[in-house]
C-alpha cells in the first residue's frame, strides 16, 4: 500500500463522526400556523368579495368580525362567554378530576381493574348528549344537568388515557425501584405517575375538546346564556354571520385550551428528552 493510501486511511479514520443519538425531537416553526391561517382567511374572504362564495351559504370573514364587534359592543359577548367558560371548566374539570382518580386506580390495583375498566368499556360508546334529557329529569333544567353532561362526558376518555398511560410504564423501571428498595409510594410517585404523565396530558386535550362539543349541545337546550345558546339563535334566525362569528369563538376556547396544556407540558415534562 502507497503512503498516500496510508495517509487518507488515517485522515478518514481520525475524522469526528457526528453523533445521531439525538432521539426524535422535532424543531419549532411557530410562524407555519399563522402563515396558514391568514391564507386560509385571505382566500375566503377574496372568494366572498369575487361573489365566489355566497354570503347565504358563507358570509366573508370581515362580516363574521363585524358581528363579533357588535356582540362585543352590545355586552352579550361577556355574558355568553362567562355562562360557558363556567359551566366548561366546572364540567371537565371535576370530570377529569375523577377520571384521573378511576385511572390510577385501575392501571395500579386488580380489584379496580376488573370492576373499572369493563364498565368504561360499556358506557364509554353511548354519546353523552343522548343522557342529557335523563340528567334534566334528574338535575333540572338548570346549570347542573349541563355540568354534568360535560363531567359525564370528560370522565370515561380520562379514565382510558390514565389507565393506558400507568399500565404502559416501563416494567424495568419498576423492577428497579423495587431492587432499590423503594417503598410502594415512592414507586408511583417517582416512577408511575411520572411515566404515565404524557398519556395523560393528551388524555385532557381530547377530553377538553369533548367537553368543548358537549357545552355546546348543552346550551342548545334550554340556555338562556352560552356559545351554544347564541350559535342557535343565530342559526334559527338565519343570521350566517352571527353564526360563523360564535363558531370563531369556540375555535379560540379550543386554541386556548391546546396553548394551556401545552404549557403544562413544558414544564412538567422537562426530565424527557
Amino acid at each position: 500500500m502507497s503512503d498516500n493510501s496510508l495517509t487518507r486511511s488515517e485522515t478518514t479514520a481520525t475524522q469526528p463522526v457526528p453523533y445521531r443519538g439525538g432521539g426524535f425531537s422535532p424543531k419549532r416553526a411557530r410562524w407555519v400556523a399563522p402563515v396558514v391561517f391568514v391564507i386560509l382567511i385571505t382566500i375566503w374572504e377574496g372568494g366572498a368579495r369575487l361573489g365566489w362564495i355566497s354570503p347565504i351559504i358563507l358570509p366573508a370573514p370581515s362580516e363574521a368580525l363585524n358581528a363579533l364587534i357588535d356582540l362585543y359592543n352590545s355586552g352579550d359577548l361577556i355574558r355568553h362567554l362567562s355562562a360557558s367558560l363556567q359551566r366548561l371548566v366546572g364540567g371537565w374539570f371535576f370530570g377529569t378530576l375523577l377520571g384521573v382518580a378511576f385511572g390510577v386506580a385501575a392501571g395500579l390495583f386488580t380489584l379496580a381493574r376488573a370492576g373499572i375498566v369493563p364498565l368504561v368499556a360499556a358506557i364509554f360508546p353511548i354519546p353523552k348528549i343522548a343522557l342529557l334529557p335523563l340528567f334534566i329529569i334528574w338535575f333540572g333544567i338548570g346549570e347542573e344537568s349541563k355540568i354534568a353532561t360535560i363531567l359525564f362526558g370528560t370522565f370515561f376518555p380520562t379514565v382510558i388515557a390514565v389507565y393506558g398511560g400507568v399500565d404502559n410504564v416501563d416494567r424495568g423501571l419498576i423492577r428497579m425501584g423495587q431492587s432499590f428498595n423503594l417503598s410502594w409510594w415512592s414507586i408511583v410517585r417517582k416512577i408511575i405517575l411520572p411515566g404515565a404523565l404524557p398519556a395523560m396530558l393528551s388524555g385532557f386535550r381530547i377530553s377538553a375538546s369533548i367537553a368543548i362539543i358537549l357545552l355546546v349541545a348543552a346550551e342548545m337546550i334550554g340556555a338562556e346564556y352560552g356559545i351554544g345558546a347564541y350559535i342557535l339563535l343565530a342559526g334559527n334566525l338565519m343570521a350566517m354571520d352571527q353564526l360563523v362569528a360564535g363558531v370563531t369563538i369556540l375555535s379560540l376556547m379550543g386554541l386556548t385550551v391546546s396553548w394551556i396544556i401545552g404549557r403544562l407540558e413544558k414544564i412538567l415534562l422537562r426530565w424527557r428528552v
